[in-house]
């Protein structure tokens, strides 16, 4: 009825502009717009209006990391969603950066009713990389119109439903890095990241490893085993088979162990080879500075060089619940923290465990490789290749 009404009486739903007295006063008042109606479960709901584009556009993945040597071609996915009852028909084209090649130019298609979804997808060939920033743009068009942006739709029962819009741009990092030829990386997911992801965007081997299939998996398959962020903390799979995954290094493998939340059970496990304590330390600036204490360390030097510069252009923090004690038999390699407080040496840790090699890190690297951020892309590929130095070429 309150449509009903504000049509009659000539209200801009969005907002109406009016005055009053003679001293032409004016000002706007708001009318929010509900649309009851009964949903799947039998419920009544009404929830606020929502005017939306007749087209949604949007490029999967919205990131990509791509290394400079990689001249490969890549696949983008452009998903566009139909909000009208009438049938369509348009043309959608793919807006690579100058030099860059795409296959097919263009795409037709076609909607047939309100709420279709389809996915197109483009053949991308990149030329001429340097280090540094591009994009993708995805454009739409259907009579004489561009549609260049989408929305993905933010809801809850108890909450009402919200529109989040944003261009269909894929946004690309292009970093000069090295990848060391022949290695196999298995990644045991924990709370969940996109770290896999990007390194397999770089042209890295890896393999998901289900933390329940950890007790039967052939480890000897890998170079380097990752636990993912709260490895520890979300799968009982992964503490159950600590000894399996230390016997992976003692017999030469790499292990990679990223932060967990969980301070008290992780001391109390004894997951790490050594002696050694988890804390809540942490450092919140990312620009804090960096010191690399051990120059020589190879994860510094293979297969990429490491510098001060590496840590630039960091996202959001540094890193987060960094080791307060540890062993002699640990090597601290890297030292940071926020200002007017102590270094933080405990944040990326190496041991040498048997034939193998031991790392923790706490620096925020499930921030910073799906960001695309260049140094910290190196670092990771380094720790991946770290006691895999002398099988490289």
């Amino acid at each position: 009825k309150y449509f009903i009404a504000a049509k009659e009486s000539g209200l801009n739903l969005f907002g109406h502009e009016m005055k009053r007295g003679g001293g032409g006063e004016s000002g706007r008042i708001s009318v929010p717009v509900a649309v009851p109606f009964v949903d799947d479960a039998g419920r009544e709901r009404s929830p606020t209006l929502a005017v939306t584009p007749a087209f949604s556009v949007m490029l999967e993945p919205g990131t990509q990391v791509i290394p400079v040597a990689g001249n490969s071609s890549t696949h983008v996915t452009v998903g566009v969603s139909y909000n009208l009852n009438a049938p369509a028909k348009e043309t959608l084209r793919l807006e690579p950066p100058q030099g860059w090649f795409v296959e097919p130019s263009e795409l037709p298609s076609e909607f047939s009713h309100r709420g279709e979804k389809r996915d197109f997808e483009f053949k991308v060939l990149p030329s001429g990389l340097r280090e540094g920033r591009a994009q993708i743009r995805a454009a739409l068009e259907s009579g004489g119109a561009r549609f260049t942006e989408g929305y993905s739709v933010v809801t809850r029962e108890d909450l009402d439903t919200f529109y989040y819009y944003q261009p269909a741009i894929q946004r690309i990092s292009i970093v000069d890095v090295r990848i060391p030829p022949g290695l196999k990386v298995g990644y045991i997911m924990g709370a969940g990241d996109d770290i896999p992801t990007v390194l397999k965007q770089l042209g890295m081997d890896v393999t998901l490893i289900p933390a329940e299939k950890l007790t039967s998996e052939d480890l000897s398959r890998y170079g380097t085993i990752v636990l993912g962020i709260r490895a520890y903390d979300t799968h009982k799979e992964v503490a159950a088979n600590n000894k399996r995954l230390l016997d992976f290094v003692s017999s030469g493998g790499t292990l990679i162990v990223q932060y967990n939340t969980g301070v008290g059970d992780f001391n109390k496990g004894g997951f790490t080879p050594f002696p050694a304590q988890l804390s809540r330390a942490r450092v919140s600036v990312e620009e804090a500075p960096v010191e690399i204490l051990v120059a020589d360390d190879s994860v510094f030097h293979f297969p990429n060089q490491i510098t001060q510069r590496d840590f630039d252009g960091w996202v959001q923090e540094r890193g987060l619940y960094f080791m307060d004690q540890w062993d002699n038999n640990f090597k601290p390699l890297l030292s940071s923290h926020d200002p007017g407080e102590q270094a933080q040496k405990g944040g990326l840790l190496r041991a040498q465990y048997g034939k193998g090699t031991y790392i923790y890190t706490g620096y925020a690297f499930f921030r910073q490789l799906p960001a695309g951020v260049p140094g910290a892309v190196r670092l990771y590929v380094n720790m991946l290749s770290a006691g895999h130095e002398k099988g490289s070429p």
